[in-house]
């Protein structure tokens, strides 16, 4: 969606790439083994956008014989060599740290967004408010230069998202069109009038 809004519908004022903290190399998308191929690394220097992924497979089951559950798997990724690179981007006012599914649950268990507004999976609300998160129940959740969105589909929200607020709603709409999806739910901001007791 983001490559179909910023290149082919936005003018191609929007490149998209995947990136690793450790520069080009085969990235396992988590999912039966496929993989991904990373094509530069993460420069935290450059404004923009950087979309920090979550991870799939099963919740629970025993990583000492070679189950890659997803707590295990988040966990490796909140003492990698991504999290010095993130903190970066989150630091740089230029750039906007945007997370699909776990990739909040992976940023907090860094400890880089405590005390933020964010949303993650369903299954990882509890941490992620264990954590020191706001942990907000939305499809998309937009603290300002994050933006989290909660599981996988809410992926498909989120970049509608981020097109209508970089390109306007023209953009996303087509977007939309083009995909044949309508974006769900509302997008949770902080601020406005809190709603009075039911």
């Amino acid at each position: 969606m983001l490559a179909a809004g910023g290149d082919t519908l936005g003018g191609g004022e929007l490149r998209v790439e995947l990136v690793s903290a450790e520069g080009p190399r085969l990235v396992m998308s988590g999912t039966l083994g496929l993989t991904l191929t990373a094509t530069s690394t993460l420069d935290a220097r450059q404004p923009g956008y950087v979309i920090v992924p979550g991870a799939s497979g099963p919740v629970d089951g025993d990583p000492d014989k070679g189950v890659p559950t997803v707590p295990v798997v988040l966990a490796r990724f909140a003492a990698s060599s991504a999290v010095p690179l993130l903190r970066d981007a989150l630091a740089n006012p230029g750039i906007t740290v945007a997370t699909v599914c776990g990739g909040a649950l992976g940023l907090a268990m860094a400890g880089l967004i405590e005390g933020r507004n964010a949303v993650t999976h369903t299954l990882g609300m509890d941490v992620l408010d264990a954590t020191g998160v706001n942990a907000v129940r939305a499809r998309v959740v937009d603290d300002g230069d994050l933006i989290t969105s909660g599981g996988v589909t809410s992926g498909l929200d989120l970049a509608l998202y981020l097109l209508d607020r970089e390109f306007g709603p023209e953009i996303a709409r087509a977007v939309e069109e083009l995909f044949e999806y309508e974006r769900r739910g509302t997008v949770w901001r902080a601020g406005g009038r809190v709603p009075a007791s039911v």
